[in-house]
């Protein structure tokens, strides 16, 4: 999948009204799930992501946080300014759009590194 494809699946899943809406979102939410997974996992997906959306998972650098769903909705609720549930609309059209764009074997990999209620954001309940 290449950056504009994945910007527009973005775009059309979570009904943004611009590309640059989209790329606000997958910034907000990619940047907290980088946060959430261990800097090897964050590297391995980014891997299997196009550029200019591998890098956001790339820059970060703090400890890996544990964070229960509400928390990572809070978080980029917080980051966008948005509500807790159009944080969830948010983070579902992304994280559905990552599951598309990489193998099964990331996906899981990923999930497996999350507490359960995450693979709903994915759009699987692996």
């Amino acid at each position: 999948m290449k950056y504009h494809e994945f910007v527009a699946a973005v775009r059309e899943r979570g009904e943004y009204a611009s590309a640059a809406e989209a790329e606000g979102v997958i910034r907000a939410v990619l940047s907290v799930l980088a946060a959430r997974l261990t800097p090897g996992e964050a590297c391995d997906l980014a891997s299997q992501l196009p550029q200019g959306i591998a890098e956001i998972l790339e820059e970060q650098h703090e400890p890996t946080l544990q964070l229960s769903v509400q928390e990572f909705l809070n978080r980029i609720a917080a980051g966008t300014g948005a509500t807790t549930r159009t944080a969830q609309w948010d983070a579902g059209a992304v994280l559905s759009t990552v599951a598309d764009a990489v193998t099964w074997g990331e996906l899981n990999d990923v999930i497996t590194q999350l507490p359960s209620g995450y693979a709903a954001l994915f759009g699987t309940e692996a």
